[in-house]
């Protein structure tokens, strides 16, 4: 059981009417609370808890319709994130409770502060290095369109911009980052045919391949919803088409792909996580064509070329700098 569940199930007497929990971990916390809903943006977790709790469960960048006596919002890591759902959660819960717990180290007791414009907020628990609070909702806000919450940036492609567009939560958010910033510089000469934007973000990458070979099949993938919408707006702000994929990991990736291009991430919320990363490495061949090609840009710290010669095919470093290596290797 996720520590943050775990500190809920100490007050669980407050959580039996009808309750929506918001982000809520891939753990057992929905079947002790049996009149409880969750809502996730994150496709494999939600994937894990629609295998268990089926219609429980809700999916994508908005709340469900129905109307619930109380929230628990589950922490994320992004500031940006955490607003917009607090709006869209207090705007429905008029009179109502909405509870917000986390991990002290992600920022729970700052987090908590975001609370006060609605009432009056108070500490109810403090266990497993996490952190509960309520408030009832005295003053709801208007509810904010989540489109509205966009940050819009340019970046330039053979000498022209090409528009991004990235929503709360979204990794670089509202910037371009220096990883993919690096990854843009050494995009040349990528085999054609179809070509995954693994990790997509707000579809930085993979516009940017589109907008230099218009014959390209390119298709977006990431974990997450608020980037996947994002890299539909950004792709919808060019005038290009793509697939885009919310799925968890390359095991949602299309097969016979002649090329992979990603900047993956190794954050999990506050804790650093490679297996996504590392399951990458090890099944690209899988979906690649015969002498397919994967770029990857990486921190330099990040071991990553011995996994990638031992599942995929001799692995070279195509660009250094500012603490990033580019790494391309071709399935033999």
């Amino acid at each position: 059981m996720d520590p943050r569940s775990e500190v809920l199930l100490r007050q669980a007497e407050l959580f039996q009417g009808s309750l929506l929990l918001t982000g809520l971990p891939a753990d057992d916390l929905l079947g002790t609370l049996p009149n409880a809903r969750g809502w996730s943006w994150h496709a494999g977790d939600f994937a894990a808890l629609d295998a268990r709790f089926g219609a429980r469960t809700h999916f994508g960048t908005e709340p469900p319709a129905e109307a619930f006596d109380a929230a628990v919002l589950f922490l994320p890591k992004a500031r940006d994130l955490s607003d917009y759902l607090i709006n869209a959660l207090a705007s429905r819960l008029a009179g109502k409770e909405l509870f917000l717990v986390g991990e002290k180290r992600g920022g729970i007791e700052a987090a908590a502060r975001q609370l006060s414009p609605l009432g009056r907020a108070r500490k109810l628990d403090s266990a497993r290095h996490c952190q509960l609070w309520q408030v009832t909702v005295e003053n709801p806000p208007q509810a904010v369109e989540l489109d509205s919450l966009a940050k819009h940036f340019e970046i330039d492609v053979n000498g022209e911009p090409l528009k991004i567009v990235s929503l709360p939560g979204v990794f670089s958010h509202g910037r371009l980052d220096r990883g993919s910033a690096l990854l843009l510089e050494n995009i040349a000469n990528l085999p054609t045919g179809h070509l995954l934007d693994f990790g997509c973000g707000a579809g930085v990458l993979g516009a940017a391949v589109k907008r230099r070979n218009p014959g390209m099949q390119v298709t977006l993938l990431d974990v997450d919803a608020f980037a996947t919408a994002s890299s539909r707006l950004t792709l919808a702000a060019n005038g290009l088409e793509g697939e885009v994929i919310t799925g968890d990991g390359i095991d949602a990736a299309p097969k016979h792909l002649d090329s992979i291009l990603t900047n993956p991430p190794f954050h999990t919320g506050v804790h650093t996580d490679y297996a996504a990363t590392e399951t990458l490495l090890r099944k690209a061949r899988d979906h690649l064509k015969k002498g397919g090609e994967m770029r990857l840009v990486a921190n330099s710290f990040l071991r990553y070329q011995p996994i990638i010669e031992q599942h995929l095919g001799v692995c070279a470093v195509l660009a250094e700098g500012q603490g990033f290596r580019i790494y391309r290797a071709k399935r033999g």
